[in-house]
């Protein structure tokens, strides 16, 4: 299974769009297994084939902390038909993603991520039509106002797209919300690069905002659009790619307790 996760893996690191693409390519592999299961391991719990353990694109042996998170990613396994569809287990490409990329440099996602906080999504408001203010004020004003009373985080707003330097204790502040755990820090990047928020996915982390809360203020812009002008299919493709992608990286949040 190696080469199969790889080459999603890389294309999804490249562009999301060709990942999608890529895992419509070509014939899938076939189910090689009949149950999927977990086993203790060092560390957690390890998922195993037919009593044989599955290996990441590294081949290390992948075992996942939290017997909860380790259950749903072995439920991904046993939900694969007679050929396997890895853009239909996006916990397991999360898992890969942690343990090949993510655990031994989580300082540099952590910054990462915290790039975000110079140019988030919710800085950006539109000046016209009033209904459009309204609705970004709907959504994205409880997440800016929750930063700042809970975190001491107090951003700028600017109209348009013209870039506005966030203030540095802002930004500090933030930054120091950020999880020191690879699966959460894994999880809040997944959230963050596919909304544009990293306020967003820290809202989502602490609880502040449901995931469809996040998913619905991530979209007030494209949704809007959608209603002026209906939707385009190849478009809503990739929109519900990315939907499972945040799901599972929030029901990593939801289901990891770090040590």
């Amino acid at each position: 299974m190696r080469d199969l996760f790889d080459e999603i893996a890389e294309a999804a690191a490249r562009d999301p769009q060709e990942a999608v693409r890529q895992s419509t390519r070509g014939p899938q592999r076939k189910r090689f297994y009949t149950q999927a299961a977990l086993a203790p391991a060092e560390g957690g719990f390890a998922i195993v084939l037919d009593g044989k353990p599955v290996r990441t694109p590294a081949r290390d042996v992948l075992v996942i902390p939290d017997r909860g998170l380790a259950e749903a990613v072995a439920d991904e396994w046993n939900a694969q038909g007679e050929e396997i569809d890895p853009m239909s287990m996006p916990l397991t490409r999360l898992a890969n993603s942690v343990l090949a990329g993510v655990v031994g440099r989580v300082g540099l996602v952590a910054e990462d991520v915290a790039k975000y906080f110079q140019s988030d999504l919710l800085f950006y408001r539109a000046g016209h039509p009033e209904e459009l203010v309204a609705r970004e004020a709907e959504h994205w004003d409880p997440v800016l106002f929750w930063a700042a009373d809970t975190l001491g985080a107090r951003f700028i707003l600017s109209e348009g797209i013209m870039h506005v330097r966030q203030p540095d204790a802002a930004v500090a502040a933030a930054r120091a919300a950020l999880p020191g755990d690879p699966w959460a820090i894994a999880a809040l990047h997944v959230v963050t690069t596919v909304t544009g928020s990293a306020l967003l996915a820290l809202a989502l982390l602490h609880g502040a905002r449901s995931l469809d809360q996040v998913w619905a203020a991530a979209h007030v812009d494209e949704d809007w659009n959608v209603a002026q002008w209906g939707a385009d299919a190849e478009a809503m493709a990739r929109r519900a790619a990315k939907r499972r992608d945040v799901e599972a990286a929030a029901r990593v949040l939801a289901l990891h307790r770090p040590a």
